[in-house]
């Protein structure tokens, strides 16, 4: 075994750790030497967002000690940072070990002099951030791996304004984290009485606010009874959807009752992701089982939210992340404005990989449209940057995420979910589908399509291949896609956008991330993005054209469809 390795496989042996885990090394070390190696061949690192990796024993997996180390090291940063009491928020999800953590992490910051607000038991995430602002605390911390497979879970840090951690605190955090060398350095107890226990009265809170994003709700009670399918995917969804949607007005709602128990395991899906289709099929029987008019279905931790709607045919389809955003912010620019609650300042902030046809017909309603990096804490970011001047209405981003109304800064399935009903119901009343609503904003802005490839590259090696992946397309890229020039180059990790006609440059205004975007002669945008949590590159494809009529749709459709493969084979992946 590497050196490094077995000093850090004989640090955890020598220790003070559990005689549980000690004899786990050693039925390791007999029985399983590669899985030992791999557990130990380093350290679980803390990024930006937190922890997020399998659990079980050693230095590279989700357990006691590690969640214990990044405490502290988060503890010793928030006290150098504020004077006086300190506050934190702590939840957690349906994972698997998920309360064990969240309970850790609070006896860890307890122990630091920090005042510790746990929730009674699983809550969704949005819940913890909208929390965090409420009870005026310092940070917070929500134990979950989101939509990743059983065998995970994780940690998300959250700051005081009740996002993610952004510049210059991630760093910071993680410094700190790192500084903590051992296990003797933790705090492990004796505070105690620095825990208080929430719950009831936060949930209340919470509904309200949700309640008072709904833009039209004279329409609920004119469509109360519209057929609502509901999968938690066995997460905290439970907790929260069904009372949201009972607060809205809909009094006609079929929970997916295989689905609806909260459980760890997720036995009814290999990924508890409402993007994949799998996750979403026994919604899907259930839907087109009772007629219904719309399905819907959130993550483990209710962060993300699917949707599926009936086609013209009346055949039930899914829509991606891309097509729900562009339903969500378009009806929320357009209710406004027919309300007479639109104002001069408002605006809404999208990723850079998120569909251009939101900057279309944003600016065409005379909304600002921000494009923010890749993930919900940047959005947030932009919010607090912004909100003394402009009114944020709506965030989003292509992963089935969004974030409606300022008063939590993550990404909030529970109020999509309540939203997106409002909006079906919104458009029942006017005789159409979310299906037919979608296509006429094609004919009305244009035809954007989009698609997203998902490369794993598992083990030690993986990271290595998808950093050399993106460096020959960062120092080779493409000159034509789909038979259009690659017009321009967009480097976030050099902060440039360079002109490849012209080679002139102009620096791009937003932080350093390692990110690739080639936008063609003809309006197509291909983006490549190694995942932050994950041994993954992900490539983000987005291609548009004119759609004349309705009539028209499944021919464009197809011809944008076969557009990507084009791309794909000429990126050769």
């Amino acid at each position: 075994m590497d050196a490094a390795i077995q000093q850090r496989v004989d640090t955890w042996l020598n220790g003070n750790y559990d005689a549980e885990v000690k004899s786990g090394i050693a039925k390791l070390q007999a029985e399983q030497p590669e899985e030992l190696a791999d557990a130990f061949y380093r350290n679980l690192e803390f990024g930006t967002g937190g922890l997020r990796g399998l659990m079980g024993i050693g230095t590279n997996r989700m357990n006691k000690y590690t969640v214990g180390m990044a405490t502290q090291g988060f503890a010793n940063y928030l006290r150098q940072n504020f004077e006086g009491e300190i506050k934190v928020a702590i939840a957690h999800d349906s994972r698997n070990n998920a309360r064990f953590f969240a309970e850790t992490t609070a006896n860890v910051f307890a122990a630091n002099g920090i005042k510790v607000f746990l929730f009674e038991g699983m809550r969704p995430t949005p819940e913890l951030s909208f929390a965090i602002r409420q009870l005026g605390c310092q940070g917070g911390v929500v134990c979950t791996a989101s939509h990743n497979p059983k065998e995970y879970n994780g940690y998300k840090a959250y700051w005081n304004d009740g996002g993610q951690l952004v510049p210059p605190h991630d760093k910071a955090v993680i410094a700190e984290v790192e500084k903590i060398g051992s296990v003797d350095e933790v705090k492990w107890s004796g505070g105690e009485a620095n825990i208080t226990i929430i719950g009831a009265e936060m949930d209340e809170a919470y509904i309200k606010m949700v309640q008072g994003l709904s833009v039209n709700p004279e329409v609920i009670k004119e469509q109360r009874d519209l057929k609502i399918v509901y999968t938690p995917i066995h997460g905290t969804g439970i907790t929260l959807v069904p009372r949201v949607l009972a607060a809205y007005g809909f009094d006609n709602v079929t929970v997916v009752a295989e689905q609806s128990e909260p459980n760890g395991n997720f036995p009814t899906v290999v990924y508890p992701n409402p993007e994949e289709s799998e996750a979403m099929s026994i919604g899907l029987k259930k839907a087109e089982a009772i007629d219904a008019d719309i399905l819907l279905g959130t993550d483990p931790d209710s962060d993300r939210v699917g949707i599926g709607v009936k086609d013209n045919a009346g055949k039930w389809v899914l829509l991606n992340g891309n097509q729900t955003a562009v339903l969500a912010f378009n009806y929320l620019i357009e209710s406004r404005k027919e309300k007479g609650l639109a104002q001069p300042n408002d605006m809404v902030v999208k990723t850079i990989v998120t569909t251009n046809m939101i900057d279309v017909f944003a600016a065409q309603n005379g909304v600002q449209c921000y494009n923010v990096l890749t993930g919900f804490k940047w959005i947030a970011e932009l919010i607090k940057e912004k909100e003394a001047t402009e009114n944020y209405i709506i965030g989003g981003e292509e992963s089935y995420g969004l974030m409606i109304g300022s008063q939590l800064r993550d990404k909030d399935a529970i109020s999509a979910v309540a939203i997106l009903c409002e909006m079906a119901a919104y458009e029942k009343t006017k005789g159409r589908s979310l299906y037919q609503k979608l296509q006429e904003l094609y004919v009305q802005y244009g035809f954007y399509l989009e698609h997203l490839i998902s490369i794993t590259k598992k083990g030690r090696d993986g990271q290595q291949q998808i950093a050399e992946m993106m460096e020959r397309f960062r120092n080779n890229p493409p000159k034509t896609l789909a038979g259009s020039p690659v017009a321009t180059l967009l480097d976030y990790e050099k902060r440039v956008r360079t002109d490849l006609q012209s080679g002139s440059q102009s620096p791009i205004e937003l932080p350093k991330s390692n990110v690739l975007q080639f936008e063609t002669a003809d309006g197509t945008k291909v983006s490549a993005r190694p995942s932050g949590t994950e041994p993954k590159i992900k490539f983000y494809f987005s291609v548009n054209a004119p759609l004349a009529s309705v009539e028209d749709y499944e021919k464009v459709e197809g011809e944008l469809r076969q557009k990507i493969q084009t791309i794909i084979a000429d990126l050769s992946l």
